[in-house]
């Protein structure tokens, strides 16, 4: 029996009273949607503290992230192309595989990391990162993240997000809205308090 199973079963054996699941259905047609989710996207990132690119024709995204980044110099990246809403690109810019990495640790003193979102939230502007590299830890540890996004897959709440998610074959995925940050400190927000102190979405 794991621990989850043996916690699971002691709190079953300790319940004296035994509640109806509620009946939820009919709530996704409730919930929130928006005309325009490319703009509603943008403008809550920009309000849980990320920032929003969207790719133009004619740009290039190695060009996009290293204006935003000009300063970071070990960059982890797993993607070698990328399919975005005018062709295909390569991304040359990172400088390193993190699956180069034999342990967890040493993807430390990472500056940046670029990664693929499989779909955003506009309600929250929560990405869904589906694990697609052995050491997850580089969603967390770089000082900073670029997260590429195509702008069709936006969806208006987590009802529907919820329905999508998939951790394939790692069998791990995470929703990552805007940078690390916590406020339970003398009433401060602190952004990078476990994970990414920066944040950027391009919308491809």
């Amino acid at each position: 029996m794991s621990s989850k199973d043996f916690i699971l079963s002691r709190i079953r054996r300790n319940t004296k009273t035994v509640y109806d699941r509620p009946d939820l259905s009919g709530l996704e047609d409730s919930a929130i949607t928006f005309d325009d989710k490319v703009a509603k996207f943008c403008e809550t990132l920009a309000t849980v503290g990320g920032k929003a690119v969207l790719l133009k024709e004619g740009e290039s995204l190695d060009a996009i992230i290293r204006a935003c980044y000009p300063e970071a110099r070990r960059i982890a990246g797993d993607l070698d192309t990328v399919e975005t809403s005018f062709g295909t690109q390569k991304i040359t810019c990172a400088t390193y595989h993190p699956d180069d990495c034999a342990e967890a640790a040493d993807l430390d003193q990472t500056d940046l990391a670029i990664v693929e979102g499989d779909f955003g939230v506009c309600e929250n502007a929560a990405v869904w990162i589906r694990q697609n590299v052995r050491q997850r830890t580089v969603y967390f540890i770089a000082e900073a993240l670029v997260i590429l996004l195509r702008r069709d897959s936006l969806f208006n709440n987590m009802h529907e997000a919820y329905r999508r998610t998939d951790t394939g074959d790692f069998g791990f995925g995470v929703f990552i809205s805007g940078p690390s940050k916590t406020a339970d400190i003398e009433q401060a927000l602190v952004f990078g308090a476990h994970g990414a102190a920066d944040v950027t979405v391009v919308l491809v």
